[in-house]
């Protein structure tokens, strides 16, 4: 076996190098016990939320409390914490799998994500061990709820702007704190609160643990949102508040690293989270499809209606495909640094950190699939969709903020290009290499081969033309933009755009491909159906993107001759794409829910 394919894959390295669909997690292999922490989740979320979603959205006092109370019994509060802090000591993806089972509960799974995630997390993997032992075990049980305070009204995407500061006390035992924050979830009820602030004229954040109960902290009323309005949202101010110096989390600077951090984390862990209410509102739309008669008919058997059936949920099959995908690549990671002596929570750190592209990616393709899935969902709806009385016009407006949550979908699109980027030019990733032969491959004769025997085949040939059309653009661009390129952020959007398809893409083949090989094509049709459609769909999609992308700084023949290879680059062959929509929506509409 070469050196190549024994080292183990790396953030963006999925764009220069194959990867065959044995090295892949798919869902359809959750052991026993994951299969049942799932159904605790999915229980909990049916009896103890769905139910009270009306009084969870009014802001009954008391009663998201009581719900999170009731999640800290069942130990999902605590399930990725150690088991020595009173947790559950699961792996990341058992934690991703909880996280996209609660997805369905709507605000809930907000205050269940900030308090387990940024409420919970930064003491967990940047505290001392002193603060772990106080604070961990009660944020592990619910007994105390967590909130993560660092968005000001001037600073939400530029974080470390914030205008809170920190001032050490004459005797040298507190550090004075004053300032403001906003967009704060669970701050209406939460006693640890981990707050930044700048030491003096610091240039980076600090990060400080601070209690309910100090004195100088006061709050905002609620804010009253669009959505996911059950959630607790304030603003919090801080006035000349004492913070013993023990507080600081960290080291003193360390602030800014710690958010991006934690960021990454919320990033993959907010794609689980949609791809659960995704899944939710498929089985809502087809349940209604299937109820609902027009012209003496259920309109699931029309075909408008199959249409979108099929197409939300050949959304849901992507995300869930490339999740767990990543979320088993960081689990490696993770994995082969404690195997080589690295602190657990230090190898979460730098393993999810090692995938921060695929995390940025993630967010971005899972929340705009929920955006899809909802809006479609409506249309199905159609009148009662729009009324109030349905659950479907909360999950439409509870999905909205995902796109600006855990940093906005743009910020995103430019981060996955930085990050990749920064990696080529630390020599992490070869892509300058690969993007040369591209280059190269433009001026000679295309080599057709031999046909494909199979569609996985094809399919891989499909994925290979599809990550030389993202060389094509991003080799092109780089070299004609040179150092101007971070400022054109309509290029770099661009460039993300195909990297998602790319990526969303390669991950449903390399599923649907593992699956094959389990239980034979035959049992799988409607997966294959799923692949094929979502393939010509990123063709498509990467064509666009790519050409625009190109247009902007090109010109001339040399225009001319990269939109040749672009076409050349993403082209599909086309098929009969109605009919595997319908292969999909009968599946669908038979089971009366979301089945894959």
């Amino acid at each position: 076996m070469s050196e190549t394919k024994l080292k183990a894959i790396t953030g963006g390295e999925f764009l220069i190098r194959p990867t065959q669909a044995s090295d892949i997690f798919i869902p359809e292999e959750w052991t026993e016990e994951q299969v049942m922490m799932k159904k605790m989740c999915e229980d909990f979320v049916n009896q103890d939320i769905v139910p009270r979603l009306e009084a969870i959205d009014h802001q009954e006092e008391g009663l998201m409390e009581s719900i999170m109370d009731k999640a800290g019994e069942l130990g999902l509060l605590g399930v990725s914490v150690p088991e020595d802090l009173g947790g559950m000591g699961m792996d990341f993806k058992t934690s991703m799998l909880c996280t996209e089972a609660l997805g369905q509960g709507h605000s809930f799974s907000v205050a269940y994500g900030a308090h387990t995630g940024i409420g919970t997390l930064p003491i967990l993997y940047y505290g001392n061990e002193e603060q772990k032992k106080k604070y961990i075990p009660k944020l592990a049980t619910g007994e105390w709820k967590g909130c993560y305070c660092l968005t000001e009204p001037g600073s939400g995407s530029d974080a470390n702007s914030g205008k809170t500061r920190a001032v050490l006390s004459e005797d040298g035992k507190h550090y004075i704190i004053n300032g403001q924050k906003m967009w704060i979830t669970n701050g209406g009820f939460a006693h640890v609160l981990t707050v930044f602030a700048k030491i003096d004229n610091d240039e980076n954040l600090s990060a400080f643990i601070l209690t309910r109960d100090m004195d100088g902290i006061t709050y905002n009323a609620e804010e009253k949102k669009m959505g996911i309005k059950g959630s607790s949202t304030r603003q919090i101010f801080f006035n000349n508040v004492k913070v013993p110096v023990e507080n600081l989390l960290s080291d003193r600077g360390n602030g800014f690293k710690i958010a991006v951090n934690i960021l990454n984390i919320g990033r993959i862990k907010l794609a689980g989270g949609v791809l659960g209410g995704a899944k939710g509102v498929v089985t809502d739309s087809i349940k209604y499809a299937n109820e609902r008669e027009q012209f003496g008919r259920p309109i699931s058997k029309y075909g408008a209606i199959r249409h979108k059936l099929a197409e939300q949920t050949i959304r849901c099959y992507a995300v869930e495909s490339a999740l767990y995908r990543a979320t088993q690549n960081i689990d490696d990671a993770i994995n082969a640094l404690i195997a080589g002596g690295m602190d657990k929570g230090q190898a979460v750190l730098k393993g999810i950190a090692s995938f921060a592209p695929e995390c940025a990616i993630l967010k971005v393709f899972g929340s705009e699939a929920l955006d899809y899935c909802v809006d479609e969902g409506v249309q199905i709806f159609g009148g009662m969709g729009y009324s109030a009385e349905t659950r479907m016009e909360k999950s439409y407006r509870d999905s909205r903020i995902n796109r600006i949550f855990e940093g906005t979908n743009e910020i995103n699109r430019l981060l996955t290009v930085d990050m990749i980027l920064k990696k080529a030019m630390k020599g992490e990733l070869d892509l300058m290499g690969p993007a040369m032969s591209v280059a190269n491959e433009l001026m000679s004769i295309p080599d057709f081969g031999d046909a494909p025997s199979n569609v996985f085949e094809q399919s891989h040939e499909i994925i290979q033309r599809f990550k030389k059309a993202l060389l094509l653009v991003a080799g092109a661009a780089v070299q004609k933009l040179a150092m101007q390129l971070q400022k054109e952020q309509e290029v770099l959007m661009g460039i993300a755009d195909i990297a998602i398809q790319v990526y969303a893409a390669e991950s449903t083949l390399l599923r649907t491909e593992k699956l094959a090989s389990i239980k034979g094509e035959e049992a799988i049709q409607a997966q294959i159906e799923m692949m094929r459609c979502f393939i010509y769909s990123a063709g498509e999609k990467i064509h666009s993107a790519g050409k625009e992308t190109l247009i902007s700084f090109a010109e001339g023949d040399e225009l001319k001759m990269m939109l040749m290879g672009l076409r050349r680059f993403s082209k599909v062959e086309p098929f009969n794409i109605k009919e595997s929509r319908r292969v999909i929506s009968a599946k669908m509409i038979e089971a009366n829910e979301y089945c894959f």
